[in-house]
């Protein structure tokens, strides 16, 4: 029997590419030189879609798979995937949640602490003599105490307030609705709210069209010039033209970035500014849960070829 013909639209480790090419007839969208000549010679037989949650897969790609039953998404998000153009055509779609959660929000907690503590100049600050010649690095914020702020307690959000906890934080969130597994958190329905309580805003939400610029510029002023935003989530829930003036002029006082418009040519502006700590989209970014997605991408289009359930479906 011949194998399902899937397209790869990026690249994965060699430890999921190798169980992958063994299961399907792969054909590497991110190989071929001419990609839509590549897309009007393969894209009649694909079957499946296997991607990446920052590539997706637009309108044009979906189209010109006309016998296309599924994507899976390596990743969390979802919103480069064309859900509409799904929905018409029964398209069903994962993902890969639940398996990164625990290192996304430990890289959060991890940004924060790196940011309002300075490590990454203070680690500098040793390596280019300036300790032994000019003394102590300047002071820098506590972390322990202070006001933190969870826009989107869903289960990385949620995380991320289970490690805050530890550091005896005065933790609050926003939400659809007060969730009954934070108790001992505060719930409160204004964005605007929670970013004037916040010390520390977290920022993550599931990114939608609704979602689009949540972080504007009234909501980072409220945060204001000694309150940070750290976001875990993806770039469309923040407002980066605005994020980008607040962080110049003062209004914001620092910011701590996985993801980006247009990544990785991230704004060239960002790369001024010594107060936004930059990290390249790595959240998930251990060989643990890296591999577990993999795994889950797998064992979804698996289940589907087998007339099985999907395990993580999003449609």
């Amino acid at each position: 029997m011949s194998k399902p013909i899937i397209l790869q639209v990026g690249p994965y480790p060699e430890w999921d590419q190798t169980p992958l090419d063994s299961a399907f007839d792969v054909k590497r969208y991110f190989e071929a030189p001419d990609q839509p000549g590549f897309l009007a010679e393969h894209g009649p037989n694909i079957r499946a879609i296997a991607t990446r949650g920052e590539l997706g897969a637009g309108h044009a790609m979906i189209e010109a798979c006309p016998a296309l039953e599924l994507i899976s998404v390596y990743g969390v998000g979802f919103d480069a995937v064309d859900l509409d153009a799904c929905r018409e055509r029964g398209i069903r779609v994962t993902n890969t949640p639940d398996v990164l959660t625990q290192d996304v929000a430990d890289l959060g907690v991890a940004m924060m602490l790196c940011q309002s503590r300075g490590m990454v100049g203070a680690e500098r600050w040793v390596r280019d003599g300036s300790w032994a010649s000019k003394g102590l690095y300047p002071l820098k914020r506590r972390v322990f105490g202070r006001k933190a702020g969870i826009l989107g307690l869903g289960r990385i959000g949620f995380e991320v307030g289970k490690r805050l906890a530890g550091f005896g934080m005065d933790i609050a969130y926003t939400d659809i609705t007060a969730k009954d597994y934070a108790p001992d958190w505060t719930f409160m329905s204004d964005p605007l709210e929670l970013a004037r309580h916040a010390d520390f805003l977290f920022v993550t939400l599931a990114a939608s069209a609704e979602t689009r610029h949540v972080v504007n510029g009234d909501l980072i002023a409220c945060v204001g010039p000694e309150g940070m935003i750290i976001n875990i989530s993806r770039a469309s829930n923040i407002d980066e033209e605005a994020l980008i003036t607040a962080l110049q002029n003062g209004t914001l006082g620092a910011a701590a970035l996985d993801v980006f418009e247009g990544e990785p040519a991230l704004d060239p502006r960002f790369l001024d500014l010594d107060n936004v700590l930059l990290q390249p989209h790595h959240a998930s970014g251990t060989i643990e849960t890296r591999k577990a997605m993999g795994q889950l991408v797998r064992d979804n289009l698996t289940a589907h070829f087998a007339g099985q359930d999907l395990l993580t479906p999003v449609l």
